[in-house]
């Protein structure tokens, strides 16, 4: 499966291999035979796609949250910010 992660690109676009889409979710993961419990790797998601990207990362027990890219956005800069 080929895909991107969050970035601060201006139009972020769907994770899923070929798409094109605007991004409007972020789906939070972490691989716990790789990563620390606390780190989170991130795909997104268009619409049509949240759910399959979703299921594949929940099969494998690594999906730890899914937001939308504006709430993610806003938790970043206040993160940022001291929050």
């Amino acid at each position: 499966m080929d895909v991107r992660a969050v970035s601060d690109e201006t139009d972020p676009i769907c994770s899923a291999k070929g798409c094109r889409a605007d991004a409007v979710w972020v789906l939070a993961w972490n691989n716990p035979k790789l990563h620390p419990p606390e780190r989170r790797k991130t795909w997104l998601a268009c619409e049509e796609h949240r759910e399959y990207l979703s299921r594949f990362l929940g099969v494998r027990g690594f999906l730890k949250d899914v937001v939308e890219l504006a709430e993610w956005r806003s938790r970043e800069t206040g993160r940022g910010a001291g929050g």
